[in-house]
């Protein structure tokens, strides 16, 4: 096991919740200290209070990955006498640095979002709300028959040819290709001023736009021909679609009085808020962590029966009643199936790259809540 330091392992996470899969606006990213020094120790948390830099401390963490940023709006200063500024000047102090990753984790796929669904035991997932998706680029190149085993290798190990849950797929038929070199040329086949006629095959594949620039350096270095002939199209078709929010289905349906305990059991809350009709069926449920007010709609719109969120407005519960949309409310903190989400997504990515850091889920809770 290698030793390692804070810039690769949040390199290492942002390949699964990238930052461009936030929303517009988020506070995300490093917000406190340096990522460049070296870390073993990782504190995962919710959020990021004063009980939570003592664990940090205490633990002896290098590094606090939260999903609620501690700096949400812009500071005007950072007062020490003050609760928000003396939590910085601690965390400062103590050399731990804080990064948050807050609506790119709710996005992204294995992220907040799917470990609720997974929590609730929803089948056939699928996202909510779309906030982002990549059009398909199709390839065409042109080569001659003996290399064209290896150029179709080298797309596939780029990635191209990817369909669902399928590999290296292409399409290939055969031609002629004509061609005459110049004098200031160096063919692979033929000779200057010569038209050279060759048997040639042509590849086609696609691949998301995202990773063209990989795919176009497999091609150029896996190709023969000097200056090799391709076609570049973007297509209609979109692929990678990311989002919020899910929604699912439960194996069977259940009356709401009888799935709201469910959702209370498996999120392990305290209690939660209903709205609807407590013997109504339910069978297709959405579920967004956090505060899920803008969606009562979009989860209408998906079909769904029920809508498990937090922080349910007093008005937005009317509006909900009034569409007949179910509506379970487990409150904000259920969020904090992250700590142990994103503790062993690290730990396992971290191990198959043989570096020597741990993963801590916090034990102090951050519900402020209490109920009486």
């Amino acid at each position: 096991m290698k030793p390692t330091n804070g810039q690769q392992i949040i390199s290492l996470f942002e390949q699964w919740a990238p930052k461009s899969l936030a929303v517009e606006g988020d506070s995300i990213g490093l917000q406190i200290g340096t990522l460049n020094k070296p870390v073993s120790k990782v504190l995962v948390t919710l959020d990021v209070n004063s009980k939570v830099v003592d664990e940090a401390i205490e633990k002896q963490c290098e590094l606090i990955i939260a999903h609620h940023p501690p700096i949400y709006r812009s500071l005007k200063n950072v007062r020490t006498d003050l609760p928000q500024g003396s939590l910085i000047e601690k965390l400062i102090k103590h050399n731990i640095a804080v990064y948050a990753a807050h609506t790119n984790l709710d996005i992204a796929s294995g992220g907040v979002n799917d470990l609720l669904a997974d929590r609730l035991q929803l089948k056939n997932v699928q996202i909510l709300e779309k906030t982002a998706s990549e059009h398909l680029m199709k390839l065409a190149v042109f080569t001659p028959k003996e290399s064209t085993e290896q150029v179709r290798v080298a797309l596939g190990n780029a990635g191209a040819g990817e369909i669902g849950d399928y590999r290296n797929c292409s399409f290939t038929s055969a031609g002629e290709g004509r061609f005459k070199p110049t004098e200031d040329a160096d063919p692979y086949i033929g000779q200057a001023n010569k038209l050279s006629i060759v048997e040639e095959d042509k590849i086609e594949v696609v691949f998301p736009i995202s990773i063209k620039n990989r795919v176009l350096k497999a091609l150029l270095s896996s190709h023969p021909y000097e200056e090799p002939a391709y076609d570049l199209f973007q297509l209609e078709s979109e692929v990678n679609e990311k989002g919020l929010g899910r929604i699912g289905e439960l194996p069977q349906q259940v009356s709401l009085a009888d799935y709201a305990k469910t959702v209370k059991d498996q999120l392990q809350v305290p209690f939660v808020r209903v709205v609807g009709k407590l013997d109504s069926n339910v069978h297709k449920v959405a579920v967004l962590g956090g505060d899920g007010n803008k969606y009562i709609h979009a989860a209408k719109r998906a079909g769904a029966d029920v809508f498990i969120t937090g922080d349910l407005y007093f008005h937005v519960a009317q509006d909900a009643e009034a569409i007949n949309l179910a509506v379970i409310d487990p409150g904000h903190h259920i969020e904090q199936i992250m700590k142990t989400g994103v503790s062993d997504y690290m730990k396992t990515v971290c191990k198959n790259k043989q570096l020597l850091v741990e993963f801590i889920p916090s034990e102090i809770s951050t519900e402020p809540f209490q109920l009486i």
